[in-house]
């Protein structure tokens, strides 16, 4: 299985950086995994919120094809625990979806286009996160539900 995290903007701090590189190279053990940018639309007094959120979501949908299923993290989204995140993943393997895309979007969230396309919306947490550390999270927790599916002793139950 192929699991892609698509993030809008770049991750700046070097120790949200050095985490994310490190739970990437973990995954590569379980699973064909890779982090893609996608630019953010810069603020001007041309482009509001909503024509932002339009502009990264084609962005967003241009990365997505049919054989591949996209997921949104996102505030309003199942709120999982660790163990049924990893079955969340252990069924999609199962009924063989080619590739996973899990999505972090700008700072105002997605566009209709991209909430319409998704398959479901996943939430880290009733917390708000920086977008910097909700990718380092996310990363984390991918990893941790292939320690899982693996029965490995990573994840404490």
């Amino acid at each position: 299985m192929k699991i892609t995290l698509l993030v809008t903007g770049k991750t700046n701090e070097h120790f949200f950086k050095e985490g994310i590189e490190l739970y990437s190279k973990r995954l590569l053990h379980y699973c064909d995994f890779n982090v893609i940018e996608i630019p953010q639309i810069k603020r001007t007094k041309n482009i509001g919120k909503e024509r932002r959120k339009i502009l990264e979501g084609e962005k967003i949908l241009s990365r997505v094809t049919n054989e591949k299923e996209l997921h949104l993290f996102d505030e309003r989204g199942i709120t999982y625990t660790s163990p049924e995140f990893a079955k969340f993943i252990e069924k999609k393997m199962i009924i063989g979806i080619k590739e996973l895309i899990f999505a972090i979007g700008g700072p105002y969230g997605f566009s209709e286009e991209v909430y319409q396309r998704a398959a479901s919306k996943i939430s880290l947490s009733r917390m708000t996160f920086s977008h910097q550390l909700a990718r380092l999270l996310c990363t984390e927790q991918i990893y941790r539900a292939f320690t899982i599916i693996g029965g490995e002793p990573y994840h404490n139950d």
